[in-house]
């Protein structure tokens, strides 16, 4: 990988207009962007945790625990009671888990089970916890079924190899992905349960998928015979992933080693769900009921009838906005109005103590899953020959162990001054308001006294500009910058598709002739009680010639983008803060690679293949356009008199993007630094534990040291219930090519729209458009014509100056 020569630049992080509530808060916060996992083959999948065997099928990478689109993962469960909106389907079939209907059903029971049906778009309104071990274990029968055939016929080339191979995975990976995404948007205790039953079934298969003599031996055939010349670019690209991933799944392990390594891969798959849920269970354990409106002072408006209609889901059916009772949960627009907003420091101080203490006591304490995690991940490095688990995530990454650390250092050298500033100008401002805890500020006050200070150094109340993001207007611009950068339309299509709940959206885009080319769901809203906290975009079905639903064209891509924004409250539409607008954008960026891929493998379309420190590009790319003027002052109207967006506060908006930046960055370095020290030299069992390794790294990377009860280790999701183990610096990687290629139409000039039409063009036709078929820095210097920069993001950053002096 060339990108060696980047990183021995100083590279900054990219400091987004943000509330200085992330500082506190946002370091526990879960912000999912391509979501946890889907676990299947190793090429569609990006998690470090498990390489070649077909495994997890990246739908969805966890986004940071801090970024411009700040968004979180406060989890929680609860059984929908939305009504079924589709009773019938009509469309023409294009997924099938079966290829021949006499070994479809078996019985009546799995002839009428939907995860067995064709169907163009998923049944979600009809897939129940009942069909999912009948369904995926049929599946599984007739996958292995296959898998005997393509072994016992397997010749060393695409039509007799590649080609069935990607049509096995392909099966398992829509069906579970049907299961798995009603698992985080529609979450019951029995199809929890259900999954939690058959995923070892699953893993198994998977495993014997990915350490199967006969394929590899046949994948390494097509590289080494005279045919290989004769592949494209993106052929010779998922033959070298399928080898490398192979190795990384065990398949050169014989007898005991191979053993050992798969059960080391059930447990860790158990571990690492059973991790999950409990913070999901511990987040939605919390809740403050309030029955004295005092306590709730400085609380705004939207928060306190969101507070007061939590109540009335709850059963206090009297609950009212103006004389409750109320409720505050760890759910996202609950929690930040609290540390953000409220007066009352004891209830900042609950609210805080609970989120970062969040499954670690009793039965839901993820401490000795954590140690037991980073126990058989270093014994599965062990076994692969590595020092440490962290080389096994990079062994697939741009990135080394090394240059990894290089960048988190200079960047936390760059950070330190600039977050020591940042906490004096808090204290001081806290002693110009009379604040008694000026001279001795806690964590629970810097969120509460750094929105203060925001709100009077920039003159910005972020509620007083809720009105002017209405979420029919956000969407009516992120659509318009869409068409004026890639030539697309995007049009409603609810009715088209089944969906979870009935506030989820249906959306098909269209190219410039009016065709098809995708399809995309929008589940916009917290639902704590049923849906996973965070923001993600996660794949349906990618596109793919070999999966063509007609046999000439290709399969057509479809994605979800799910986030959890603030609803609708009363007869409001959901007002939108900024940062809600971020996530939005930011979301769709990830949708746009993966429905805008011009790649017809199916196994390299999208954002499939793509390496893991490199995939958050477009959509950090995106978060820039809600700072562009007029993309802003198209989305910016007030939701009742229409009114712009006054231009002062634009600009205020624009003076405010960097707004404590020194602190935000070391935020960010505490985590993935943290990631890499516990990955490499942590010693499961040693003398030292988790949480002594926290205090260390935070003492080099906090101005002030979290508290020593501090445990938000057991709700890090990203690397113990995710696929960034060992690659949370990933993020900051992937900033500096994202801001270089912003760069690209600012050099072409943002006024000009011709120039922005162009250079969108070109953006769509590589970023977009290339997948993981070609190297992610090959593809980047198609599009920019030379390799990556840190100077813009400096430049965006507002740390040029600092970083000479650094």
């Amino acid at each position: 990988m060339k990108m060696k020569t980047t990183l021995h630049i100083p590279i900054k992080v990219l400091f987004l207009f943000i509330s200085a509530t992330l500082l506190l808060v946002v370091g526990v916060l879960m912000a999912s962007r391509i979501s946890l996992s889907r676990s299947i083959n190793p090429i569609l999948k990006r998690s470090p945790s498990s390489r070649l065997a077909p495994k997890q099928f990246l739908k969805s990478h966890p986004c940071p625990l801090w970024s411009a689109s700040f968004s979180f993962c406060l989890q929680s469960l609860h059984k929908s009671t939305s009504p079924s909106v589709f009773p019938s389907r009509s469309f023409s079939p294009c997924y099938s888990s079966f290829s021949s209907p006499s070994i479809a059903a078996p019985d009546e029971t799995l002839h009428s089970n939907p995860l067995l049906q064709d169907f163009q778009f998923p049944p979600f309104d009809v897939v129940e916890a009942k069909h999912v071990r009948p369904g995926i274990r049929a599946l599984l029968k007739k996958l292995e079924s296959d898998l005997e055939e393509l072994e016992r016929t397997v010749e060393p080339s695409w039509p007799k190899l590649v080609e069935p191979l990607e049509k096995i995975i392909d099966k398992l990976a829509v069906a579970w992905g049907v299961i798995n995404h009603l698992k985080s948007v529609k979450d019951t205790p029995e199809l929890r349960a259900a999954i939690e039953e058959v995923q070892p079934e699953k893993v198994k298969f998977l495993l014997r998928l990915g350490q199967s003599k006969p394929i590899y031996n046949a994948v390494k055939a097509i590289q080494d015979s005279p045919k290989w010349q004769s592949l494209n670019n993106a052929q010779k690209r998922i033959v070298e992933t399928l080898i490398k991933e192979a190795v990384l799944s065990g398949v050169a392990l014989e007898d005991d080693k191979r053993e050992k390594f798969n059960k080391i891969k059930q447990e860790l798959e158990r571990l690492s769900q059973k991790f999950g849920e409990n913070v999901l269970d511990a987040t939605k354990k919390f809740e403050k009921l309030i029955t004295d409106k005092r306590e709730i002072e400085g609380l705004p408006a939207t928060a306190v009838a969101l507070a007061a209609q939590t109540a009335m889901s709850k059963g206090h059916k009297e609950a009212t906005a103006e004389n409750g009772p109320w409720i505050i949960t760890l759910d996202a627009p609950s929690l930040m109005s609290v540390v953000q907003h409220a007066r009352n420091r004891d209830l900042r101080e609950e609210v805080y103590r609970a989120f970062v203490t969040r499954a670690s006591s009793g039965d839901l304490d993820n401490t000795p899953i954590i140690d037991q995690i980073l126990r058989l991940r270093q014994e599965k490095a062990k076994l692969l020959n590595y020092n440490n688990y962290a080389e096994v995530s990079m062994a697939t990454k741009m990135a080394t162990v090394q240059k990894a650390e290089e960048l988190l250092e200079k960047l936390r050298s760059a950070s330190w001054d600039a977050a020591v500033q940042d906490m004096e100008d808090l204290k001081t401002f806290a002693k110009t308001q009379g604040a008694i805890e000026a001279n001795e500020l806690s964590h629970w006050d810097m969120s509460f006294w750094a929105e203060r200070l925001r709100e009077s150094r920039y003159d910005i109340n972020e509620e007083e500009l809720r009105p002017y993001f209405s979420l029919p207007k956000v969407m009516d611009g992120l659509f318009g910058i869409a068409k004026t950068l890639f030539g697309i339309d995007i049009e409603p299509a609810d009715g088209l598709a089944p969906v979870w709940n009935n506030d989820v959206r249906f959306y098909r885009v269209k190219d410039s002739s009016g065709s098809p080319i995708a399809y995309f769901y929008f589940d916009p809203y917290s639902r704590p009680s049923e849906k996973r906290g965070g923001a993600w975009m996660d794949e349906v079905v990618g596109r793919s010639q070999v999966l063509s639903c007609n046999g000439t064209d290709p399969r057509l891509p479809i994605a979800h983008m799910v986030c959890n924004q603030t609803p609708p409250v009363g007869d409001k539409p959901s007002l939108m803060t900024f940062r809600e607008v971020e996530t939005v954008f930011h979301e769709f960026g990830h949708a746009l690679q993966h429905m805008l891929t011009k790649q017809d493998e199916g196994l390299v379309a999208g954002i499939r293949g793509i390496e893991w420190d490199a995939v958050e590009l477009p959509s950090q790319f995106m978060e820039n356009w809600c700072y562009h003027r007029e993309t802003l002052m198209g989305i910016a109207k007030h939701y009742v008199t229409g009114e712009t967006l006054p231009e002062d506060i634009y600009l205020k908006l624009l003076a405010a993007r960097n707004f404590r930046a020194g602190s935000l960055s070391l935020r960010q370095i505490r985590f993935a630094s943290l990631d890499l020290e516990l990955h490499t030299r942590y010693v499961p069992g040693g003398s030292e534990t988790i949480f002594d390794f926290d205090q260390k790294v935070s003492k080099r990377t906090q101005v002030i040291p979290p508290l020593p009860e501090d445990r938000f280790l057991c709700s890090f999701n990203h690397i113990f219930a995710g696929g960034y183990a060992a690659g949370y610096y990933s993020y900051k990687w992937a900033e500096v090519l994202s801001a270089d290629a912003f760069s690209a139409f600012e050099d072409a000039g943002l006024d000009d729209s011709k120039a922005v039409q162009e250079t969108g063009h070109k953006f769509r036709e590589t970023i977009l458009a290339l997948g993981g078929g070609k190297a992610p820095l090959e593809v980047f210097v198609e599009f920019r014509g030379r390799e990556p920069s840190p100077e813009a993001l400096l430049r965006h950053n507002g740390l040029l100056s600092v970083t000479a002096s650094a």
